[in-house]
């Protein structure tokens, strides 16, 4: 009888929230615990969620060979094998392409340095040259007095080499099972849940999965676009090494709205270096516009509704997962979100099958921008 006379002094207001913080207190301690298991796994979590993204974007081969008659494994083996040829292909390109044009930056960088020094002395400066050769051993033995820390840190990243090649055949074992039986794997993963809602969560997991599908596609093919412009820009204003530069493009778009124009920053460098102020704000100007067309045109377009995040929510991700995770972190940021963004939905709604197939909808109305068709249920992996 006292307890409930306490709880009617208390008025609801604060009845209710406390009622909220005690189970956001919850809930933020169980995000943190999920956090903390995966801090003390990275080494596992981060290659295996990178070979989900890479299932997601060859799935849809394996799928399609699967379908016309090639045994599923053998199916994997071809996707896997042309996939590596293509990659090596490319690399091998891109690094001879660096190889040939690596004297031609250094010959022009040196005639930038040559003229800047002249400028220096000869300019409104009027700088003597003993003050420019002392600051340049002032440089030299700056590097000199950090050589150990420059050694040590030397060291530290050959000390990490085995865990990058661990990491990489995690991910290519990962990725192997990921193509050849995704599907049973996630219909054994939802066994844990309860009989009740194994259904609605195995329907969450196919509308995520079928989320980024469609995000890895479109980023694809966004950061291919961006990598082409900035390379064509580049290669018309007889920019050194355009092709290794749109490729370092190519993989900084695959972080959204800022990579493409953060890596894009070291082509500008390199023209500033090679060809001179002028070319520098023109290779800047051209990654603004190549943003904007990507920010306002081939995000909307590609994506499509089913993986469409806002903005803010994207900065968000983007800064989260680079504070907790760095670049890994801010890669895997977006795609997280998205596939949460559309599991949950289904998890919540009303007649979870009827929200998938809306999301299947969503993501593959229009395989010619990238997105399959719902009549496909192969295109799911789980």
């Amino acid at each position: 009888m006292s307890a409930n006379l306490e709880d009617a002094a208390v008025t609801p207001l604060v009845r209710k929230t406390a009622a909220w913080a005690w189970r956001l207190l919850v809930i933020l301690v169980a995000v943190l615990a999920v956090l903390w298991v995966v801090d003390k796994l990275e080494v596992i979590v981060v290659p295996v969620f990178l070979a989900l993204m890479v299932s997601a974007l060859l799935v849809p081969p394996v799928d399609w060979l699967d379908r016309h008659g090639v045994p599923r494994g053998g199916a994997v083996a071809v996707v896997l094998l042309g996939g590596f040829a293509t990659l090596g292909g490319v690399l091998t390109f891109v690094i001879t392409q660096f190889v040939v044009g690596l004297p031609d930056l250094t010959e022009q960088v040196t005639r930038s340095i040559d003229k800047s020094r002249r400028w220096l002395i000869e300019g409104p400066a009027h700088l003597r040259s003993e003050q420019i050769t002392n600051a340049g051993n002032a440089a030299i033995q700056a590097l000199h007095n950090n050589q150990a820390k420059l050694t040590s840190g030397a060291l530290s990243t050959a000390a990490t080499l085995t865990e990058l090649l661990t990491a990489a055949v995690l991910v290519l074992f990962t990725l192997i099972f990921f193509l050849y039986g995704g599907r049973n794997i996630w219909q054994y993963v939802t066994k844990i849940f309860p009989a009740g809602v194994r259904d609605r969560v195995l329907e969450a997991g196919r509308a995520g999965y079928g989320s980024l599908i469609g995000y890895v596609r479109a980023t694809f093919l966004v950061a291919l676009t961006d990598a082409a412009g900035v390379g064509t820009g580049l290669a018309i204003m007889g920019v050194p090494l355009a092709l290794p530069l749109a490729s370092l493009v190519f993989l900084g778009a695959f972080i959204p709205l800022i990579g493409a124009l953060i890596s894009g920053l070291v082509a500008v460098v390199v023209a500033l270096l090679a060809k001179g102020i002028v070319y520098a704000l023109i290779t800047l100007g051209l990654l603004v516009v190549i943003n904007q067309i990507e920010a306002h045109l081939l995000q909307p377009l590609v994506m499509g509704r089913a993986v469409s995040i806002h903005p803010l929510a994207v900065v968000l991700a983007i800064s989260t997962g680079g504070v907790l995770a760095g670049i890994v972190g801010a890669l895997l940021a977006v795609p997280t979100v998205a596939v949460l963004n559309n599991a949950i939905q289904v998890l919540l709604a009303a007649d979870p099958s009827a929200e998938a197939e809306k999301q299947t909808e969503d993501a593959y109305a229009d395989r010619a921008v990238g997105r399959a068709s719902p009549d496909h249920p192969d295109d799911d992996p789980d």
